[in-house]
């Protein structure tokens, strides 16, 4: 059974920084795309950065500059590294990967970006 699992989600103030990880287990293949989408109060989820295996990665305008995203691809990692983060970046964060018509989420991990 395949699972994501996100860690590293807190508490920080604006300014701060947090690193979200994610690893997979239960696959024997490498995920096409992996990425980090958010959900915030009365908002509707949006996707925050993307990589695939080959290395291009995608930022939505509004975290360009301040959050960075990396993969392992030989172990199905992902990692986000948010600097910078101001209150708009509370949210519930989740991993999600891709492989053709095969989608996997992770349960979420909440940062709460407040003084």
């Amino acid at each position: 059974q395949v699972q994501l699992v996100e860690s590293g989600g807190g508490l920080v103030q604006p300014g701060g920084s947090l690193r979200l990880s994610c690893a997979a287990s239960g696959i024997g293949f490498r995920f096409n795309l992996m990425a980090w989408y958010r959900l915030a109060p009365g908002k509707q989820r949006e996707l925050v950065a993307s990589s695939t295996t080959g290395g291009t990665t995608n930022y939505r305008d509004s975290v360009k500059g301040r959050f960075t995203i990396a993969r392992d691809n030989a172990e199905n990692t992902v990692v986000l590294q948010m600097n910078s983060l101001k209150p708009e970046d509370t949210a519930v964060y989740y991993c999600h990967a891709n492989h053709g018509p095969l989608n996997y989420w992770g349960k979420g991990t909440l940062v709460t970006v407040s003084s």
